[in-house]
């Protein structure tokens, strides 16, 4: 995973802006036993996976809550409590400290508080995703591009043309997830706004439909790409035309991005939504993201650090149910 979920290879292209985490070549082991389909299980096997360790999950009924095997240490409890031992034992990368909606929003952005609604920290942390994806798939095509279809990168990536179709699929994905978070803004929070100013948002608006043709057109340029003679200058050419794209549209993004952190997400503290309101608004918010919360993920997930991962999770097990949220993160530890 991009931001060190797993061991999964991967080519000099998809490694994170953040690098890989550094793993000893002998991971200590730690068995870990739980009911097999909570949330709190789920939470610490994920957790894991940030961790330089092996892990061995037994799933086992008669613990009712997660029990951590460590040498001679035994620890059962709460998610928080785990967490912490797990990061006095391994402190980088550190999970814990999480914390309240209000300390998770300050640490996102300056001007959070208690007073912001806990919807825009997960759409900051969404913008976070989406970016390190942007910037991870230019990084690829410029790759591609200097390669030009003559030499192989990372050979569990395959010939040129299924690191091709590999890049595509990527790519799909990604605009999948820009496509609903622009939904979700223009359906859930923009509404919010507006029916307190209207036209606040119209530029916001205006942003996301001009950024739509050139996502699109990214998406084509891959499919007339992916059946060319890898090698030829038609190829070269189109990489390079390709890899100019991405780089505009990530400039794009992350300007519109900071535009809306700067100017729109700030107005949502006026509102005053109370707690059920902002209860109501996130599931809104998830309901509107369907497919990124469900089989991408995983995915989406990869473009955030570890700390903001747990941060994610803390927000969605706070005001989510739990059957959902338990689905969620099955998406990425499995069964």
């Amino acid at each position: 995973m991009g931001n060190c979920i797993g061991d999964a290879k991967k080519s000099a292209a998809e490694i994170a802006p953040s690098e890989m985490i550094k793993k000893s070549p002998n991971k200590p082991l730690i068995k870990l036993y739980g009911p097999p389909n909570t949330f709190a299980t789920s939470h610490i096997r994920m957790a894991l996976l940030y961790k330089p360790v092996t892990l061995r999950f037994v799933p086992s009924e008669l613990h009712q809550t997660p029990t951590l095997m460590y040498q001679s240490d035994v620890v059962s409890g709460s998610v928080e409590e785990i967490l912490s031992y797990l990061d006095s034992k391994f402190p980088d990368p550190p999970l814990a400290g999480a914390g309240s909606t209000s300390s998770t929003s300050s640490s996102i952005w300056g001007w959070c508080g208690e007073a912001t609604p806990v919807v825009v920290s997960v759409v900051l942390l969404q913008h976070r995703s989406m970016i390190w994806h942007l910037e991870r798939m230019l990084k690829w095509a410029d790759d591609l591009a200097a390669r030009g279809g003559k030499l192989r990168g990372d050979p569990s990536m395959g010939s040129p043309r299924m690191e091709v179709k590999k890049f595509g699929k990527s790519y799909s994905q990604l605009l999948q997830v820009m496509l609903e978070h622009a939904q979700m803004e223009e359906t859930v929070l923009f509404q919010i706004l507006e029916a307190a100013d209207r036209g606040v948002c119209k530029t916001a608006n205006e942003e996301h439909a001009r950024h739509l043709p050139i996502m699109n057109g990214i998406k084509e340029e891959i499919k007339t790409i992916g059946v060319m003679n890898p090698g030829s200058p038609e190829y070269q050419e189109a990489f390079a035309n390709l890899s100019s794209r991405l780089k505009r549209l990530k400039d794009n993004c992350r300007q519109h991005f900071e535009e809306e952190e700067r100017d729109l997400l700030p107005l949502l503290e006026a509102t005053e939504l109370n707690k059920p309101q902002q209860e109501r608004v996130l599931q809104q918010s998830l309901d509107a993201m369907r497919e990124t919360h469900s089989n991408l993920f995983r995915f989406f997930m990869e473009g955030l650090s570890p700390h903001d991962a747990m941060q994610y999770l803390d927000l969605i097990k706070r005001y989510c149910d739990n059957a959902r949220a338990s689905l969620m993160l099955h998406m990425i530890v499995g069964g």
